[in-house]
C-alpha cells in the first residue's frame, strides 16, 4: 500500500506526484513538453488550462476550428510563419 504524500511534499524534490493516473496519451505529451524550452512550456501550459475547465471537462470545438488548429500547428512545424514585418504592419493598422 502506497503511504500519501503530504501536500508540502508534494511540492519538494525532482519527482511530480499526479494522484492519479494519466493515460498513455497525456504522459506522452508531458514527457514531450519536459524537452521544451521554459517559455514553450508556460505557453502550452496556459493553453492547457485555457481548455479545461474547473470541472475537468474540456471546452467543446467544432470541426472547423479542429481542422484550423491542426493546420496552424503543421504550418509552424514547417517553420511557415508571417514575417515580422507583416505582424508589425499589423498590430499598426490596429493601434497595437
Amino acid at each position: 500500500m502506497v503511504k500519501p504524500m503530504a501536500p508540502a511534499a508534494l511540492l519538494r524534490g525532482p519527482s511530480i506526484y499526479y494522484g492519479a493516473t494519466m493515460t498513455k496519451l497525456l504522459e506522452q505529451a508531458i514527457a514531450k513538453a519536459r524537452t521544451l524550452s521554459e517559455e514553450e512550456q508556460d505557453a502550452l501550459a496556459l493553453t492547457i488550462l485555457a481548455l479545461a475547465e474547473s470541472d475537468g471537462s474540456l471546452i467543446p470545438i467544432d470541426d472547423d476550428t479542429r481542422a484550423a488548429i491542426l493546420e496552424g500547428l503543421g504550418q509552424a512545424r514547417r517553420g511557415e510563419f508571417v514575417p515580422d514585418e507583416k505582424i508589425q504592419e499589423l498590430w499598426k493598422r490596429h493601434g497595437l
